[in-house]
């Protein structure tokens, strides 16, 4: 049997969103990843079997885990039709299932278009089971069973089996939304910058769809961050053991503790966005332990000697900047006058209203949330 290429390095890549490199380094090691090295936009890593389950079932900041499979030297259509037809796709799935390919293309002189590799790719795959199998698997290009990754950078090419299944940050507990919601691999990064313990009260006053509030309870109670998942890429390699992943499973899940009732709180002034967050923390364990309420930021009499975490609007939508800017200075004043002894986490996906706040930052840390260029802003309210 030919041994694919994570097979024989047990080495693997992790896609991270920007900014989330020195948090997300700190996870992999804690979750079992060795000899860890920067690569674009993630983080290559050896990891065994357990280590690999344990990564993907917990890690709360990573994109996808990418198994690769198979590098070679990638000129043109030809090069890359020829190495993925020469994959035995019937070691990982069947005419029965379905399959997505993404691709990452650069620098190289006749494929220079992502959706055009992926269509070689789609070709080789689908001719690989017509020659051997008499028919062929479909295409399902927003949530197959299984999802191959692509990446040319120069004449080099790597195909990738993606571990995860599709991008981690898909919870489960999102049943309800609202407007432009927070990503969630976004809401754990500014957990994980808070570094908050559960020893202070932690408050969301601008809850929207729970987001942040889901997150801080998953950490807090170490709930997996795929607790609700229902089924993982890796199921599909060649080498699962789903003896080991069980027991990896029970493990984790072990670990689980009791919500203490007050100790993460959220309120918003839309209706409809205090149904969603209670809707989508009942999701979890011990979620109806969350405290979940109706009413506006300046209503609130204070929140001292807490741990304040928000995601305020952004303005991109109605693009009423003048009013966006007298909003911002309302929260500043209400943070100085009210939240006396409270450290402040916000995420401005408008970096000109950080001026707008009027407060002294003790920290700025860049972060993406989608196509927005962020920031993660920590104010001490002394």
């Amino acid at each position: 049997m030919t041994l694919f290429l994570y097979q024989k390095s047990n080495r693997y890549f992790a896609q991270i969103p920007e900014g989330f490199q020195a948090i997300a380094e700190k996870e992999l090691e804690s979750l079992g990843a060795v000899q860890l090295k920067h690569g674009f936009r993630g983080i290559h890593f050896s990891a065994d079997q357990a280590a690999l389950y344990t990564i993907n079932y917990n890690s709360r900041l990573l994109s996808r885990v990418l198994a690769p499979l198979v590098t070679f030297r990638c000129r043109d259509r030809e090069d890359l039709y020829r190495a993925g037809r020469s994959i035995d796709w019937a070691a990982f799935f069947s005419i029965r299932n379905t399959f997505g390919i993404f691709a990452n293309v650069s620098g190289n002189i006749n494929i220079n278009h992502s959706q055009f590799a992926s269509l070689c790719l789609k070709d080789a795959v689908v001719d690989f089971f017509r020659d051997t199998c008499g028919s062929r698997p479909n295409v399902d290009g927003k949530s197959p069973d299984v999802w191959l990754n692509l990446h040319i950078e120069g004449d080099r090419a790597t195909i990738n089996f993606d571990t995860s299944g599709g991008s981690l940050h898909r919870r489960g507990y999102r049943r309800e939304t609202v407007q432009a919601p927070m990503q969630e691999t976004l809401a754990a990064a500014v957990l994980a910058f808070s570094e908050w313990n559960g020893e202070r009260p932690l408050y969301d006053p601008m809850c929207g769809a729970g987001t942040l509030l889901c997150e801080a309870m998953m950490r807090v109670c170490s709930i997996p961050a795929g607790f609700l998942r229902k089924r993982f890429g890796f199921s599909f390699l060649p080498d699962f053991d789903e003896a080991l992943w069980m027991k990896i499973r029970k493990l984790s899940d072990e670990k689980i503790r009791h919500l203490p009732n007050g100790l993460i709180t959220g309120s918003d002034k839309d209706k409809f966005a205090v149904k969603a967050s209670t809707v989508n923390c009942r999701c979890l364990p011990d979620g109806e332990a969350i405290n979940i309420f109706k009413k506006d930021i300046h209503e609130l009499s204070g929140i001292e000697n807490s741990v304040i975490v928000c995601n305020p609007p952004y303005g991109v939508r109605m693009k009423d900047y003048t009013a966006l800017g007298v909003f911002y200075k309302n929260l500043g004043d209400f943070l100085k006058q009210r939240c006396k002894g409270s450290d402040v986490y916000i995420f401005f996906g408008n970096r000109k209203m950080i001026k707008k706040i009027g407060l002294k930052p003790s920290w700025k840390k860049p972060l993406r949330n989608g196509g927005l260029d962020g920031r993660l802003v920590k104010y001490e309210m002394f």
